[in-house]
């Protein structure tokens, strides 16, 4: 297992919600959640802003695969927002991780937890940030490897109707 904290981010068209690590690599907890500003893009600024003030070793973005395997247009938006945040982070390696129901089951987290629905809004973003980067440190110690795919700085090509870039 590499040493140094991490961030992770759950993307959404609203929100993104980011949590981190303890250096050892341990255990994620909830940091944030930023809004989104596709605009003028001060939730990716304030995105390279933690990752520098936390001294990240790395950035682990959420890829919202279908149930079989599928990406739609929702991952198709991680994969361009985790190569915004390669470009804005650099050289700080980003990775996308398959964090298929991750929003459900933090939602299930937060309800059984007993937190009001209402109040949900505000922090299932974090609490699914959580979950896929704990999901990752998991599978790093399992594995001895990092998780994911490697992320390039830019904007990715856009996918053809087969799925090919």
């Amino acid at each position: 297992m590499r040493d140094g904290s991490r961030i992770g981010v759950d993307v959404g068209s609203v929100r993104v919600g980011l949590a981190t690590c303890d250096p050892g690599g341990l255990l994620a907890t909830p940091l944030t959640t930023l809004e989104r500003d596709e605009a003028g893009q001060r939730d990716l600024d304030r995105l390279a802003a933690i990752v520098a003030e936390a001294g990240a070793v790395e950035v682990v973005v959420g890829l919202p695969r279908s149930l079989d395997g599928g990406e739609g247009p929702a991952a198709e938006a991680a994969r361009r927002y985790a190569a915004w945040v390669a470009a804005r982070v650099a050289p700080v390696p980003v990775r996308l991780v398959d964090e298929r129901l991750t929003t459900v089951d933090a939602h299930r987290f937060l309800r059984d937890s007993g937190v009001p629905g209402r109040r949900q809004r505000s922090v299932v973003d974090q609490a699914a940030a959580v979950l896929i980067l704990q999901n990752a440190l998991d599978a790093e110690r399992a594995t001895g490897r990092p998780p994911g795919a490697s992320v390039r700085p830019g904007r990715p090509k856009a996918r053809t109707k087969d799925g090919r870039r």
